[in-house]
């Protein structure tokens, strides 16, 4: 099925979602929402895709003879609408696969939000990323005051969210908000490469790794423990673990199953 806000690819592996309202800096309204809640329920059941990579398509207009380009993961909640779609961020937060979020350009707001729920977040050194809700008498109100204190610390979270700037992709580094910095013709390459790496592994210790840490983040010690085991011990009874130990006897790539 055809999308009108999102452009959805899969590639060894790997799937993209693109949002695609450059006009709108990829605002987030309530039909952009919808599509991309349909588009991850279909990766979530393609067992051929194993990691997910959130994107954003760039605005490029004429101007004075000349293409004027304006790099944007996305700029947000698009604030023409008043009842936006909310739950698309905590899908993508308790998604059992990896998810990327690549950022080039502005992420702002909402999609500063959307990034924070994803696993790892990739940026260029152009992009701009920040929480400026206070500067429209608003709040973060999609995860933003409890996820951004949880990956880089309270009084960090604190200064971002009460001043309302924006960071460099160098000072979000800085910060510990995004995970790698690189030029934004690099970009694309690195991400996919880091994509098709995490895409080789098991895809059911994927899974499990990823609920083990996620669960165990909202647990005491001896909870994640038991959480930790519980998922070890589902993994054992796996042909994955068996084709895995084949693999590694045989000296060569094991062909994982996912079962």
């Amino acid at each position: 099925m055809g999308f009108e806000t999102i452009i959805v690819e899969k590639r060894d592996h790997v799937a993209r979602l693109t949002l695609n309202r450059p006009e709108r800096l990829n605002a987030i309204n309530s039909t952009l929402g919808l599509e991309m809640k349909q588009a991850l329920e279909e990766i979530a059941v393609d067992d051929e895709a194993r990691v997910l990579v959130i994107a954003g398509n760039p605005r490029i207009r004429e101007k004075e003879g000349r293409q004027e380009i304006k790099h944007c993961f996305s700029a947000g909640w698009d604030l023409s609408e008043t009842s936006p779609v909310e739950p698309v961020v905590e899908m993508v937060a308790a998604y059992e696969k990896p998810v990327i979020a690549m950022i080039n350009g502005y992420a702002l707001g909402g999609g500063c939000e959307l990034a924070l729920a994803c696993d790892f977040i990739f940026a260029s050194d152009i992009s701009e990323i920040g929480l400026p809700e206070i500067n429209r008498g608003l709040m973060p109100g999609w995860g933003g005051t409890q996820r951004l204190p949880r990956r880089i610390g309270v009084p960090l979270a604190k200064w971002m969210i009460f001043t309302g700037e924006a960071l460099s992709g160098a000072k979000a580094k800085e910060f510990g908000l995004v995970d790698e910095v690189v030029s934004k013709e690099e970009l694309d390459h690195i991400v996919s490469s880091f994509a098709e790496s995490l895409a080789s592994k098991a895809p059911l210790g994927l899974k499990k790794v990823k609920e083990a840490i996620t669960r165990g983040m909202d647990a005491d010690l001896q909870s994640g423990l038991k959480i930790e085991q519980e998922a070890l011990g589902f993994l054992l009874q796996t042909e994955d673990f068996q084709e895995g130990i084949a693999a590694f006897m045989e000296k060569r790539e094991p062909k994982w199953k996912g079962r």
